[in-house]
């Protein structure tokens, strides 16, 4: 076979493909869903429940009374056909920013509220998800887990035009909730904060600081995730042991074990604590 042949068998796959693609389009999703992925398979771009979401319940989630109470409100106001804000939890790993998202949707998924997971490789269809969902008397959450960019990813200004930069009005019954282990979801450079103006006294960012911030700033509520100390560390642990009826923090073995496990793994999150108790768990007879 030679190259011009292989140039027009190389076209017709893409061909195809790009036919599948737009045939699941045209597939009508499941609505007796509460819960939803957006999937590129086989059968094109289309919305797939979920049988089993991830059911959490927001007394799970110790030591961020604020975030709980900020994030539950705003999700009232949109339940209720208010304004709203778009969303991004930010900050350090294994705070329970994804973990919240996934209560709240369970807190209010008896009240019309669905969840649609969407990786951060397909946030280029995000127009094309916001029009499938067009009309729906259901509210939406469009839910984007540990959120970042580099600086040329697609996804960005899709991102960018759907949260308030398109031309088009954003969707009144769609809103993104996202959590980034980054402020501003982009990396940011030493070179990026020497690029600065001072005009009549006053500093004014560069266009590599304004370009990055620009992105961040279209979520109206921002929230901050910080690293747990040890007692709130050893609280978490605690609220898991009796959970799974695995002992208590009073018992000095189990509390020394449970610091050891965090220093093994470099971290006192919410996550560390409940793999600690998992093991616990395990270990019992």
């Amino acid at each position: 076979m030679n190259e011009s042949d292989q140039f027009f068998v190389r076209a017709n796959r893409l061909l195809e493909r790009w036919e599948a693609l737009l045939e699941g389009r045209g597939v009508a999703p499941d609505w007796g869903h509460d819960a939803f992925r957006w999937r590129h398979d086989q059968h094109g771009m289309r919305l797939v429940g979920v049988p089993n979401p991830h059911r959490v319940t927001l007394d799970d989630l110790l030591c961020m009374d604020t975030q709980k109470a900020e994030v539950m409100r705003n999700t009232e106001q949109f339940v209720r056909s208010r304004p709203a804000n778009n969303v991004l939890l930010w900050g350090a790993r294994g705070t329970g920013k994804s973990t919240l998202i996934k209560a709240v949707f369970n807190a209010f998924v008896n009240r019309g509220l669905r969840l649609i997971e969407v990786e951060k490789e397909h946030l280029v269809d995000l127009v094309e998800i916001v029009e499938t969902l067009a009309g729906r008397s259901e509210r939406f959450l469009i839910y984007c887990d540990d959120l970042s960019f580099e600086a040329d990813d697609p996804g960005y200004k899709s991102l960018k035009a759907v949260l308030e930069g398109s031309i088009a009005a954003p969707a009144e019954n769609v809103m993104i909730y996202a959590s980034s282990n980054r402020r501003h979801l982009l990396p940011e450079s030493k070179a990026d904060n020497q690029d600065v103006h001072v005009i009549d006294g006053e500093i004014h960012p560069g266009e590599a600081i304004e370009e990055k911030v620009s992105l961040s700033e279209r979520f109206g509520l921002w929230l901050s995730f910080y690293p747990f100390n040890q007692a709130q560390y050893l609280e978490i642990v605690e609220h898991w042991l009796q959970r799974f009826d695995s002992g208590s923090c009073s018992d000095q073995g189990t509390r020394l074990a449970a610091l050891r496990w965090a220093r093994q793994r470099g971290s006192r999150s919410g996550r560390v604590a409940r793999q600690f108790a998992i093991d616990q768990a395990g270990r019992c007879d």
